[in-house]
Formats: structure tokens, sequence, C-alpha cells
């Protein structure tokens, strides 16, 4: 995972976004989030097998179909997380690496998903919280570990099917 590093926030961010979870947790992500001016930056990291049960390359022609959709809906970040409708965000970029860069599957046999976005805020004092419909599209995908950097402070929280907004 990328730590997120802005102007005001990096002596934030660099101790806040030192997870101490274990890397690979299957039916969990690693999220952090920073807010720096009208910028709101998502940067997640979770196992493949979240998304689409699996961790090894695609074999049959159904697992690269699931494969292509699950990368297909961590691009539309519009329909992933909703901040604060007050803040007027919109999406600015979105980078998802590929969990097998080059073709190849890890040697450990585990693959991961890493995705960083970016939102624009048109009234960013109003950007207040984030809800996510990770879960409603991802049914392995069990908790959201979420690290925060904002104008409000520092701050962690964690993302349930049944709690799946955050507030600060």
């Amino acid at each position: 995972m990328r730590l997120i590093r802005t102007a005001c926030c990096i002596a934030l961010t660099l101790p806040l976004f030192a997870h101490s979870a274990p890397a690979h947790v299957h039916g969990v992500a690693k999220m952090d989030l920073a807010v720096d001016g009208n910028k709101l930056t998502l940067s997640m990291e979770m196992p493949l097998d979240n998304l689409v049960g699996f961790e090894h390359l695609p074999k049959t022609d159904k697992q690269k179909a699931a494969l292509a959709e699950a990368m297909a809906s961590l691009k539309n970040a519009a329909d992933l997380f909703v901040p604060t409708v007050a803040a007027g965000c919109k999406v600015d970029t979105v980078d998802v690496g590929d969990p097998f860069p080059g073709g190849k599957a890890k040697a450990d046999g585990h693959a991961d998903v890493d995705a960083d976005y970016v939102f624009r805020c048109a009234q960013p004092a109003a950007l207040k919280g984030l809800e996510t419909k990770l879960f409603k599209r991802f049914g392995r995908l069990h908790r959201v570990d979420v690290q925060r950097a904002t104008a409000a402070g520092q701050g962690a929280a964690t993302l349930t099917p049944e709690q799946p907004g955050m507030n600060w």
C-alpha cells in the first residue's frame, strides 16, 4: 500500500499509517484516508480473495470473467464511495493495480489488489464523512480497517456491512 503524503499532513501520516495488522487477511481490507485542501485521497489494499474468491491466476473462463468484472468495479469509484454529499466531491483519478503484474502469480500464492482514489471536492469544509458500498459489491469482504488524517485530526475506524460509513 502506498502511504498518503500531502503537504499539510505528511508529519501526521507517517506514524498513523503504520498498520500493525497482518498484511494479508482474507475478508479484510486496509484503507488510508487523507483530506488535504479540496482533495480526498483513499488508498486501499486487500487480498484478491475478497473480490473473486481465489488468489491464483484465473484458469477458467468463469474465473477470468470474475476477475475482469471485479477490476472494472474497483475502477468505478463513484459507485463504491460516497463522500459527504454537501461537499460536492467528484472522482478525479483512479489507479487500480494489477494483482498479477506481468501475468505472473506471486511465489507465496497470495495476490493483493492495491487501489488509489482521488476525489476533488467543491466544498471541502462540508466533507465530514465517507460511506462505502464495497460490502454490497464484494460479499467476501467483511471488514475495512480505516486510518485517516484530516484537518479534524487523526483517527481510525472499522467499517463493516452493518456499519459501512464513518464520520470525522
